[in-house]
């Protein structure tokens, strides 16, 4: 686990854990006991690997999206709006 570290030295860009078209990570930070001690705390984002139709490709995709992210492109495409997925990644 990531406990223990501060959050400006974790290094989340290389760890899975990430959306990739938000971009969104994980945030670190303090439990506080009721006596004000402090132990780490990492609090993961909901992400998950998905096999995706690109609209504009028409190929599958594998891709790690958090929930939000997923909510969005289900909402493009019941919109018929037309994304390219290599683009909203890189």
């Amino acid at each position: 686990m990531i406990l223990g570290y501060h959050p400006r030295t974790l290094n989340l860009s290389n760890m899975s854990r990430a959306c990739q078209i938000t971009g969104k990570r994980g945030l670190a930070g303090n439990r506080v006991s009721h006596s004000n001690r402090k132990t780490r705390h990492v609090q993961n984002v909901n992400v998950h690997t998905k096999r995706l139709l690109n609209p504009a490709t028409g190929r599958m995709k594998t891709v790690k999206l958090s929930t939000r992210a997923l909510r969005t492109l289900k909402k493009w495409n019941r919109d018929g709006k037309v994304y390219d997925l290599n683009l909203l990644i890189s």
